[in-house]
């Protein structure tokens, strides 16, 4: 299945919409696309999950590194509106306590999507 990332930055905050399945195959798409977005400096990332079937452990450790090299920073990794399959994986690993999980996009994202 292929992975499909995009993303919109404002202000220092960036969105990354995924979707698709994130696995050993699709994972470097992603990795790929967190090195560029972090060369430019965002403070505060958020990765819209809505659209993600399903995410293994390759794929966990490519948003780890992100939240990583961000903290590094300053900045913050956040995951929204997680699929029940994603949530569990998240659960099960105890990452769910290391990532700020939120139900649906932030609200401030959402505005300044409409702004944009």
């Amino acid at each position: 299945m292929e992975l499909k990332v995009s993303t919109r930055s404002h202000d220092g905050n960036a969105i990354v919409a995924v979707s698709g399945e994130i696995d050993l195959y699709t994972a470097p798409r992603l990795q790929s696309e967190f090195t560029r977005l972090l060369d430019e400096g965002p403070t505060r990332v958020v990765i819209d999950m809505s659209g993600v079937d399903f995410c293994d452990s390759t794929g966990m450790n490519v948003l780890l590194s992100a939240l990583k090299r961000l903290k590094e920073h300053g900045g913050a990794l956040e995951i929204a509106a997680p699929r029940p399959a994603v949530r569990k994986i998240l659960q099960v690993t105890g990452l769910d306590s290391v990532f700020t999980v939120h139900e649906t996009v932030p609200q401030e994202f959402l505005i300044a999507e409409s702004q944009g």
